[in-house]
This record gives structure tokens, sequence and C-alpha cells, in this order.
């Protein structure tokens, strides 16, 4: 039986750990069963790069993505892997400052027949998400533990508890919620994240473009103040 525990994850705050670069940018993890990590890229709609070798090269090749753009970025860096895990073989897919294991569209799709969980963090701010999907269900999916949804929020309950986090209210405070967080992924895939195996693995990459803006008709403010009286107004486009 996998006993994953935030205390297994500790690496991932040290200061010399390949995963700080991570923490600072933002990060999105991803791990699905059974397909290839060619198979994922393609799902993403990623643009081929070839490989590189290790979290490193991964890292600098990140980086010429993003400052081969003058203005906002089109696209972002993802890498991908096989990687033994409950059931057969998983491909983690890891990128900086991305998003493909949040985009519903994406994970439902990687997830057809199959089970996928993502994490991520959005670097300095910070927000932090959880997902697990099975055969294209999001069932799983939380930014705070005790605050979760999806179609079945309460079925990792109990996982929750065993690796240190708490479904029903705040965190213990001795309890890293992150390293939490990848014990949980561990528990659902089998799948043990070390250090030595991101700086190690030799990773596909691709450009996984960006999801264009979708446009707005309105803007909503709708407040309720310290009295309990209500401001409602919808404005439209052309009034702003």
């Amino acid at each position: 039986m996998n006993a994953a525990t935030a205390a297994d994850f500790g690496w991932i705050r040290s200061a010399a750990s390949v995963f700080q670069y991570a923490l600072e940018m933002g990060y999105t993890l991803t791990l699905v069963r059974g397909i290839s990590p060619a198979e994922l890229l393609r799902v993403a709609g990623a643009g081929s790069r070839g490989t590189c070798e290790g979290v490193s090269e991964l890292i600098e090749e990140h980086t010429e993505v993003l400052f081969g753009y003058e203005d906002s970025p089109e696209s972002f860096l993802a890498g991908a892997f096989t990687v033994p895990g409950e059931g057969g073989d998983w491909t983690l897919a890891l990128e900086f400052g991305g998003d493909l294991g949040t985009r519903p569209r994406i994970m439902e799709a990687l997830s057809t027949g199959t089970r996928a969980v993502s994490h991520s963090s959005n670097g300095g701010k910070p927000m932090d998400f959880f997902h697990w999907y099975e055969d294209g269900e999001l069932r799983t999916t939380f930014e705070w533990p005790a605050d979760r949804t999806g179609s079945t929020p309460d079925e990792l309950n109990a996982l929750m508890l065993e690796v240190g986090l708490n479904p029903a209210g705040d965190q213990h405070p001795d309890v890293d919620t992150k390293a939490a967080v990848f014990a949980l992924a561990e528990r659902l895939t089998g799948v043990r994240v070390t250090e030595e195996l991101l700086a190690q693995a030799r990773y596909q990459t691709g450009e996984v473009p960006e999801e264009p803006v979708a446009d707005w008709e309105s803007v909503t403010i709708d407040v309720i103040d310290a009295h309990g009286e209500r401001t409602y107004v919808q404005l439209r486009r052309g009034q702003l």
C-alpha cells in the first residue's frame, strides 16, 4: 500500500532544490496513465521542440521560449517523460508558468478511459490547485482543501487526512500543504516524484499555445456592504 505523506516531499523547499524555480515561477505538474509523452503533447496542441536532458536544460529551453516574445508570450514550453506507476506506465508533464494540466478540455481528453492528476501554482502570489480526473470527468478539485468541487468532491477526504491535508477546515501549521499535495498525487498514481527523477529525466518537449482571450460584452459589479446593502450594476462594453 502506498503510504506517501507530506513528510516525504520536504525536498521541494530546499534552497538548492531543482523545484525552487518551479515554486518561484509557477508550474503545473500533470500525470496521465497509459498514454505516451508524444500523445500528451499532441492532445495539448503542442509544437515539437525535440528533447531536453534533465530539468536544468528544460528550464533553459523554457527561458528561451519565454524571451522569444517581445510582448506577452503566445506559448509555453512543456516537457514530458514516461515513468512507472500504479497500473502501468504514466506520462509526467512539467511546465513553468503554463497551465496545460488545468485546462478542462485537455484534461478531459487526456483522462478519457484512464486517470489524470495535476497540481499547480502560479508562483509568488500564490494560487495553488489540485485536479483529479477519471475517464474524462473532473472528480475532485480544490485550491483550499476545505473548499472542494467536482463530481465527487468528498471521495478523497480519507486520503487527504492521511497525507496531511485537512478537508474540514484550517490546515495544521506544521504541515506543508504543497508537500501534502505531492503526496496526494502519489497516492492516486503510484508515481514517486523525486528531485533525482526531475533532474535526470529526458524530456520530450513542445510549445503549447496560450488560449485566446474570450470576447466579453459586459461586466457585472455585485457588492454587499457591511450594512447589508447591495449594489448591483451591469455595464455594457460601450459604457466603459
